[in-house]
């Protein structure tokens, strides 16, 4: 297991904007996070302004010149944004193709139809880990509380047994596995292999989505036994629809990026030569970039098409999938910007001088930053951001398969126990008709069981590979 190591220390540091001492930068820290979780939670600000605020005030109490400050975070809002930005465009319009297409309710539908009894909650798991492949958390909720409130309502299940793997199968694509955005800024920060990363991500998330799925599911039907809340099934998107793709075109649409990036992590393994004209070739048509706009233009002929789409209809739902993602992208960028304010003001190179001595897996040390920050701000990208941002220097010294599991470890953690100060709670709270503490009992205590199973799980790989 890779810990935190004097060696480390021989990486080239970056040249602080400041000159202050370890206690100095550890305050500023502890105050610039404190603003940031003070602006959200006690003053509703957006996470935007409250990143842009408490980036500046970091650099303030770290006693930097406030100009370089601002430099530092443009910097980093600039280069998180183009890094993910296009990304995270071209998995929306995927996501939204696939959503009003009817191909989502496509894939929703055909599994069911083959699942009944005691394997509907694995068929839930499935649908919502096919479905939260390429769509955002939030927009996979929307998606499938309709099905889960269905499925409960027609089959008499418990909508716990129905609804808890569900969100696992979404929560664990979200923190997990790339295209999300949170994975993708974390892969950015600690310059991580996507493919690798992706490959080990869907190694972890199996076993976690199971135990914190089917599993976990059991035990949460017995402690909320709810029914489902009538005036919570809103009209599905293929209800209007004279047609619809097919099962087939649908599955190969979503898998079609996931495919070429560990097609080409595999030839970077097998042919280690990039010189070598297959690496080349992989090495564009597995790019992130590429592989999402290949789905893209793919899924208007497959899923656009095949629906009936015209070429208005389909450059109106390209643009509608465009609008929702305005937020996201600026609490990205500026998240992108907080992380490189705290690098600038020599924050990373703190924590490995303070650290150096501990007997800590550097793993564990990213868990438990990830896990603090989720628990202060609710945000699982903000905490995600922030703490790749915060132990980017301790992959300098790690083997590419470390540097993944560095950020699985930031993802895991970034799931830690969701409460009162994370949307996400009350979205689940309303859609299932929940009270708070039935919502703690159930969602938030699967959302702990998921980061401690997938931290754990990347803690036990790490010994072995």
């Amino acid at each position: 297991m890779t810990r935190l190591s004097v060696e480390m220390l021989a990486a080239d540091p970056v040249e602080p904007i400041t000159s202050a001492g370890h206690a100095q930068l550890g305050i500023a820290v502890l105050a610039g996070i404190a603003v940031i979780v003070l602006l959200i939670t006690k003053f509703k600000l957006h996470a935007f302004l409250a990143l842009t605020i408490g980036s500046l005030a970091l650099g303030a109490f770290a006693g930097a010149p406030l100009d370089k400050a601002i430099t530092s975070f443009s910097a980093g809002l600039g280069s998180t944004v183009a890094g993910v930005g296009v990304l995270i465009a071209l998995g929306a319009i995927l996501g939204k193709l696939l959503a009003d297409s009817g191909g989502a309710d496509q894939i929703v539908d055909t599994i069911l139809a083959k699942a009944g009894g005691r394997s509907m909650p694995w068929a839930m798991v499935l649908i919502a880990s096919v479905i939260g492949l390429p769509l955002f958390f939030e927009v996979g909720i929307v998606l499938l509380i309709p099905v889960v409130l269905m499925v409960a309502k027609r089959g008499n299940y418990s909508l716990m047994r129905i609804g808890i793997p569900a969100l696992a199968g979404l929560s664990v694509m979200h923190g997990l596995i790339p295209p999300h955005p949170g994975p993708l800024v974390a892969i950015d920060a600690v310059k991580a292999n996507l493919g690798v990363t992706l490959a080990l991500g869907i190694l972890v998330a199996i076993p976690t989505v199971i135990i914190a799925g089917p599993l976990f599911s059991k035990y949460a039907a017995r402690w909320v036994d709810v029914p489902a809340p009538e005036k919570m099934i809103p009209q599905r998107a293929s209800e209007d629809l004279e047609k619809r793709p097919g099962f087939g075109a649908t599955i190969a649409t979503v898998m079609l990026p996931v495919v070429l990036m560990l097609a080409k992590a595999l030839v970077d393994i097998v042919v280690d030569d990039p010189t070598h004209m297959v690496q080349r070739v992989f090495d564009v048509i597995g790019s992130p970039l590429i592989a999402l706009l290949a789905a893209v233009l793919v899924a208007m002929f497959t899923l656009g098409r095949a629906a009936g789409f015209t070429k208005g209809r389909m450059s109106s739902t390209v643009e509608k999938s465009l609008a929702p993602i305005a937020g996201i992208l600026l609490i990205v960028g500026a998240g992108g910007g907080f992380k490189q304010t705290l690098i600038d003001c020599g924050v990373g190179q703190m924590i490995l001088d303070i650290s150096k001595d501990w007997s800590i897996p550097a793993l564990l040390l990213a868990w438990l930053i990830a896990v603090a920050i989720r628990l202060a701000t609710g945000s699982a990208t903000v905490a995600t951001i922030s703490a790749a941002g915060l132990v980017a220097p301790l992959a300098a010294d790690m083997s590419t398969t470390h540097t993944a599991l560095l950020v699985l470890a930031i993802g895991a953690g970034s799931l830690f126990f969701s409460h009162v100060n994370d949307a996400g709670f009350w979205l689940v709270k309303e859609y299932f008709g929940l009270s708070v503490g039935q919502t703690i009992k159930t969602w938030s205590v699967m959302e702990t069981i998921i980061s401690v199973v997938a931290g754990g799980l990347v803690l036990l790989l790490s010994l072995v590979i």
